[in-house]
């Protein structure tokens, strides 16, 4: 089954700016724009180094119940210039009508310079199970047992 989200601009958005899409036939994600309010999109945004900015899509969604949209960094920013999500992955639930901004970090050492309408992140679609947790008077023993972090190989 293919989910489909419902898109709406917000009032102020640029509506010459695609919807989000996926840029080749096998992409798992759908790449989301930097839609900026009309007083920034002639300059863009800079986001100094170590700064965490929400950059507005200009987009509010409905994710069908049973979805989720998880907002993932674009590998290449992350490589060329150290642009990530301090939340990675971000989770959009199937209730939320909110307006849809992305929380970027630049963990690189200059500045980043954000245009309107550049790609700044990707959006997954995928489905949800909500489990059932119930109170256990003790777990079931595995080979790895109670070993954490790194307790299953080098680091």
């Amino acid at each position: 089954m293919t989910p489909a989200i419902a898109v709406v601009l917000e009032d102020w958005a640029d509506t010459a700016l695609p919807l989000p899409s996926y840029e080749t036939a096998g992409a798992a994600g759908a790449d989301l724009r930097a839609n900026l309010p009309p007083d920034d999109r002639a300059a863009g945004l800079t986001l100094a180094p170590m700064e965490r900015r929400i950059i507005p899509t200009g987009l509010r969604v409905a994710i069908p119940e049973g979805f989720e949209m998880q907002i993932r960094p674009r590998s290449g920013l992350a490589l060329k210039h150290g642009i990530s999500l301090p939340n990675t992955p971000g989770t959009i639930d199937s209730d939320y009508r909110g307006p849809l901004g992305v929380l970027l970090i630049n963990l690189g050492d200059q500045p980043f310079h954000i245009a309107h309408g550049d790609r700044i992140a990707q959006a997954i679609v995928a489905p949800v199970v909500q489990a059932r947790f119930a109170l256990a008077d003790q777990l079931g023993d595995t080979a790895r047992g109670a070993g954490g972090f790194g307790s299953t190989g080098q680091s």
